[in-house]
């Protein structure tokens, strides 16, 4: 599609002008900009250009929708008129971050500490998922499996097990490479903390408890100027080496600062490594850990003694809390859940809340494509196709939000069913693909409940935002193209 560059000044125009706009770059499909002051933002006028299929405000930074391979056009022509972009998207995110209070920093750098190794989280959940198709009694056969069907793929199912948990299991290395990144410190000293805490000669955590005799396991320790330290596996902890991570970051740049350059490979990372190691293992370690802990023992107490009022809560105000960016603090907290006790509450009620986005936004299609309102009714459709497959923003800011009752309505499945999964402590092995897809990382037992949960999720938000419609004066109904 040719990019009229009329359309691009417009844009710029509806923006507040290029002196407005403090710095630009663009992904797949948007336009992503820092804007010295959004209420200068002409919406109305920016929506109405032919070439934007949408436009929202998040974590300070304002982006635009416009359309796979049409946005790299118009971003050239963006530049040309503004001489604004060919920034990256770091540049364009530190620019919104000068804009953000103290909370909004803190919910960013965890943001951009956890986003990264998303991939690997989520493969490894849909690698479990394969293993347990693979080797679950009962789901194809009666008392069989795939593999006793099939016993020449039992090692295959073995290697895909092996892949599937090592993420898991290496959980710290991956936080420590995301985290020294963030913290402005050498990624691979983060690693080696991270393998450092993994260490296949520290005791497991998941192996303390001696079946045989009921009780824990002696664990073995350190003997360090008469005081004794557990020798302690931080395998699928996360608090722990955020914690060590930042510490060694800040080691890092203190012996940057005052070594020669000369001595700087034989002393820095040495130095930085063995102090930040002994003091985790010795404090940050063991404090961190008790702290994990109480946030984890909190989760599950809550839906053990009202699991239908945790889930209902978090399922009503989670979405909203994406409109925020605290939803990034609660990745957090999954990751937490599984390396402590191998499952999480709170994902499957996330994966839940994407569906009923994306119905909400089928429904607004119904109420687009009935008055013919051709564009907005393909940004519905494409956002609800994305919200069922775990991407949420183009439909909550582009569609949902707008138009106000189909976030409504979506928030309200979400509610109800989280309130059923609470109720019947339904879980997540892993943190998976957050939409349909998702079944496949739920807990073994749970997958028909959680099959239940999603047809609501698809259904009822669709009706809901048609019924909400009738009762509702707006642009949706009111407004209809003419061409």
């Amino acid at each position: 599609m040719a990019v009229n560059r009329d359309d691009v000044k417009g844009i710029i125009e509806a923006l507040g002008g290029k002196e407005n706009i403090n710095a630009a770059t663009h992904c797949v499909t948007r336009l992503r900009l820092a804007l010295d002051d959004e209420s200068k933002v002409d919406k109305e006028k920016l929506d109405s250009i032919d070439l934007v299929k949408g436009s929202f405000a998040a974590n300070n930074q304002f982006q635009v929708v416009i359309g796979q391979g049409t946005v790299d056009e118009a971003f050239k022509i963006f530049e040309e008129e503004t001489g604004k972009g060919g920034g990256s998207k770091d540049e364009v995110k530190e620019a919104a971050a000068a804009k953000m209070n103290p909370l909004q920093r803190f919910i960013k750098m965890l943001g951009d500490i956890f986003i990264p190794i998303l991939p690997a989280i989520v493969t490894a959940g849909l690698l479990l998922g394969l293993n347990n198709l693979l080797t679950l009694e009962g789901l194809f056969w009666e008392a069989d499996s795939v593999i006793t069907r099939f016993p020449g793929i039992e090692g295959i199912a073995s290697m895909i097990n092996f892949i599937a948990v090592a993420p898991f299991i290496f959980l710290p290395v991956l936080i420590g490479w995301s985290a020294m990144r963030v913290f402005g410190g050498n990624p691979l000293l983060g690693i080696a903390l991270g393998v450092a805490l993994c260490h296949p000669d520290l005791a497991s955590q998941y192996g303390l408890f001696d079946s045989e005799a009921g009780e824990l396991a002696d664990i073995p320790t350190w003997n360090v100027f008469g005081l004794e330290v557990q020798q302690l596996n931080y395998q699928g902890q996360v608090l722990p080496v955020l914690v060590a991570t930042w510490v060694l970051a800040k080691v890092e740049q203190f012996l940057n600062k005052r070594v020669h350059d000369m001595f700087k490979l034989l002393v820095v990372a040495p130095v930085a490594l063995v102090v930040v190691g002994i003091l985790t293992y010795t404090i940050i370690g063991p404090i961190t850990l008790w702290g994990s802990t109480l946030v984890t023992d909190a989760i599950i107490w809550l839906f053990e003694t009202a699991g239908i009022l945790g889930g209902a809560v978090y399922g009503l105000f989670y979405a909203p809390l994406v409109i925020t960016g605290m939803h990034h603090m609660f990745l957090a907290v999954d990751l937490q859940l599984i390396g402590t006790t191998g499952s999480t509450f709170l994902w499957p009620i996330l994966a839940i809340s994407n569906i009923a986005q994306g119905s909400a936004a089928f429904g607004a299609w119904m109420i687009y494509r009935k008055n013919k309102k051709k564009k907005e009714e393909g940004l519905a459709m494409t956002s609800g196709i994305s919200g069922w497959l775990g991407v949420t923003e183009p439909a909550m800011f582009g569609v949902n939000l707008p138009l106000k009752y189909p976030f409504i309505a979506a928030i309200l499945t979400t509610s109800v069913v989280g309130g059923i999964f609470g109720a019947n402590m339904l879980t997540a092995y892993s943190v998976g693909v957050g939409g349909v897809p998702g079944v496949i990382s739920i807990t073994e037992g749970f997958w028909l409940l959680f099959s239940i949960g999603m047809l609501i999720a698809i259904v009822v938000p669709f009706v809901l935002t048609l019924v909400f419609s009738k009762f509702t004066k707006d642009e949706a109904k009111d407004m209809v193209d003419v061409d």
